[in-house]
């Protein structure tokens, strides 16, 4: 399956690379030109993600050209299943490594930080800051609270963020990431606390998109607006 999902990712790429040249421009006036690109930009997006950023354009364009031309193809099938067996092979290699690398450094983060004023760490290895403390309620598992946050990588590349779309978002305590939901009840309405995840207590070895890679440590700035109550439309706070 792997193999046929890579075939049919580069045939796509193929198709936006038979038509152009690299030196000429293509014009992104119609609806079918612009959908082309689209094609093309998530699909090369997709296979630099899987570590497959070196793919010879020019043979991509000749296996499309041979196709729609009915030309009798230059591999056999026995060989094209085998160079994708290898392809895939040094990609989930490259990806591996760079999940390693991604929880090595992960892991000195949390080490370091754990030492940092302010800094508290839990049972579970999840660490947090009180930036602004208040007395409201606490929420509990079964609630569904109003916060706004930001989210980021250990390097500061934000990924997310409710602030910078200007509208805090409804979610309930029990259906968010296990870093989230364990933080969140620390917190009292009206706080203000930066949460730092390790990883196993967020996506683990999954990548949820390119923005966030696996393995990753993820710091949210997060203040709790209010709880909602069942019984009524406006929030409890």
């Amino acid at each position: 399956m792997k193999q046929h999902r890579l075939a049919a990712a580069v045939a796509l790429v193929g198709l936006v690379l038979a038509g152009c040249d690299s030196q000429t421009s293509v014009e992104l006036k119609t609806p079918a030109q612009k959908a082309s690109y689209g094609i093309g930009l998530n699909m090369g997006k997709s296979l630099a993600q899987e570590g497959m950023d070196d793919l010879d354009s020019k043979a991509v364009a000749q296996g499309i050209e041979d196709a729609v031309g009915k030309k009798e193809q230059k591999l056999k099938d026995d060989e094209l299943v085998e160079a994708f067996a290898a392809l895939q092979k040094r990609a989930e290699e490259r990806m591996a490594k760079l999940s390693e690398e991604s929880a090595a450094a992960g892991k000195k983060f949390l080490e370091d930080n754990a030492k940092k004023a302010g800094v508290v760490t839990t049972a579970s290895g999840l660490q947090y800051e009180v930036v602004q403390k208040a007395d409201g309620a606490q929420p509990k598992p079964t609630d569904v609270v109003t916060v706004h946050y930001t989210g980021a990588l250990t390097n500061g590349k934000v990924f997310d963020s409710s602030v910078e779309r200007g509208s805090p978002i409804d979610l309930p305590v029990s259906g968010v990431i296990p870093g989230w939901v364990e933080g969140l009840q620390l917190m009292h309405v009206g706080e203000k606390y930066k949460l730092y995840i390790p990883s196993e207590l967020a996506y683990g070895e999954q990548s949820p998109s390119p923005a966030i890679p696996a393995n990753s440590v993820l710091v949210f700035d997060l203040e709790l607006l209010a709880i909602k109550d069942p019984a009524k439309p406006e929030a409890a706070k």
